[in-house]
């Protein structure tokens, strides 16, 4: 059995996004092979914790660039999504020179559905199209929280060119 016979296993929760988007959960070990054949160029990662030594060699030996974005997950009372930090998350997704790239958390279900949930607004789609999809990826975990930061979430920095997103510097 060679390599082109690997057994292919996608991480927790894999899904396409969008054209070259892609969003899961945490990859490990054994979601490498299936990774390396999506030839990433980028990985945002949503965790506060420090990435794994063995996806470090992987995206080194792969020449994937990682966009680390240490957001905690927004449970109750007192921790809350940045914004600002989704900001900028959202701008390395807009990117094209960044596609293919996965976004992922630990189950990528909150912290990548709320990333993921602002991308959809910035598509125009409507808020129950994506909280749907949100619900789809969290299921019985659905945090309020969430979802209401994505609401309110302002993309009035972010405009839509027919299907090229692109970024907008506010004056």
């Amino acid at each position: 059995m060679g390599p082109e016979d690997e057994l292919l296993i996608p991480p927790l929760n894999f899904a396409m996004v969008d054209k070259g988007v892609y969003r899961s959960g945490y990859p490990n070990t054994k979601n490498l092979p299936f990774l390396h054949k999506l030839r990433l160029r980028s990985i945002v990662y949503l965790c506060p914790e420090p990435y794994p030594e063995a996806n470090v060699e992987f995206m080194e030996k792969n020449g994937i660039t990682l966009f680390h974005f240490g957001i905690e997950g927004n449970k109750e009372p007192f921790v809350d999504i940045p914004g600002n930090v989704i900001r900028e998350a959202l701008k390395v997704l807009l990117d094209k020179k960044n596609h293919p790239v996965l976004i992922h958390c630990n189950k990528g279900k909150h912290r990548t559905g709320c990333l993921v949930g602002c991308l959809r607004k910035v598509q125009n789609w409507s808020l129950t199209s994506i909280f749907d999809e949100y619900r789809r990826f969290a299921g019985a975990k659905v945090r309020m929280l969430d979802q209401q930061f994505i609401e309110l979430f302002d993309i009035s920095t972010f405009k839509q060119t027919g299907r090229t997103l692109r970024f907008r510097v506010a004056s």
